[in-house]
């Protein structure tokens, strides 16, 4: 059941495979990988994200689709689409679970096998991307997903920090792991590095600043995040409430900063892609 065969071509219509990272919990993968794909979406692409933190599944709720099913066709798993115009589709563990609370308590071989098995069988169709958000480390999980993706090009990396210290290590530990597996990493983003204030939207540095922005000098990859990401009370509500924070908040200075990582990573792939 749980078999892997790269012969197969359900990931045949995908042109990119953006692998979301991060060496630490709790620094916004979930969050950066579901405003990365309204970003895109809004560009006029069409995108697909797999969720493999399969202990914390989020992304479901993110898009507030946590109560559909997954069905079967032809060529395996249907993803779930989050709007008429099948403009984003999902993949999650959280969809097969019984109840939403229910806990995935897997040794790592079986964790594997639903790796391959959502690269092997899910019917994604025609993608401009596929977005992968992944759990925190660098351990089992990463690396069956990063082989089993490794036949389907171009595939690259893209990692998210805060920017205290002790998050900054732990990426830099991810960064090792991308140059161990020959992963390309296309750059890196300082999450949650400023508050935004509800009422005067001034910025606070809460978190100090800058730390995503010197490890990505110090390695040598872009810095996607010119702008930081900051901690927005309307981005919180907007994923809490699984609402379109591109769309419902264009002022928000949490915006500009999006839409910039976003066009990086557009610009990123047509020179890849030329």
């Amino acid at each position: 059941l749980f078999s892997f065969l790269p012969e197969r071509s359900n990931l045949a219509g995908v042109r990119h495979i953006l692998l979301v990272l991060s060496g630490k919990g709790g620094v916004g993968k979930s969050t950066i990988s579901t405003e990365l794909a309204l970003s895109l979406r809004h560009s006029g692409k069409k995108v697909g994200i797999l969720d493999v933190d399969l202990c914390g599944p989020s992304i479901p709720r993110m898009f507030r689709v946590q109560d559909n099913d997954v069905h079967q066709c032809d060529s395996g798993w249907v993803p779930v689409f989050v709007d008429q115009d099948k403009s984003i589709s999902l993949m999650s563990i959280g969809f097969l679970l019984e109840k939403p609370d229910d806990a995935v308590v897997w040794r790592g071989p079986k964790k594997n096998a639903l790796i391959k098995q959502f690269v092997a069988d899910v019917a994604w169709g025609d993608l401009d991307f596929l977005i992968v958000d992944t759990p925190p480390g660098t351990s089992d999980e990463h690396i069956s997903t990063v082989e089993a993706l490794r036949p389907y090009k171009p595939l690259g990396a893209i990692l998210v920090t805060t920017p205290q210290a002790v998050s900054v290590g732990d990426v830099r530990r991810e960064l090792m792991f991308c140059k161990k597996t020959g992963l390309q990493v296309l750059g890196i983003v300082e999450n949650m590095s400023g508050f935004v204030c509800p009422h005067c939207s001034e910025c606070t540095n809460i978190f100090s600043k800058g730390g995503g922005e010197e490890l990505a000098k110090h390695a040598g990859v872009p810095f996607l995040g010119e702008c930081c990401v900051p901690l927005d009370p309307q981005l919180s509500q907007s994923l809490e409430e699984g609402r379109d924070f591109i769309r419902e908040f264009p002022k928000s200075s949490a915006f500009p900063a999006l839409a910039h990582i976003a066009q990086q990573i557009l610009d990123g792939m047509s020179q890849r892609s030329s």
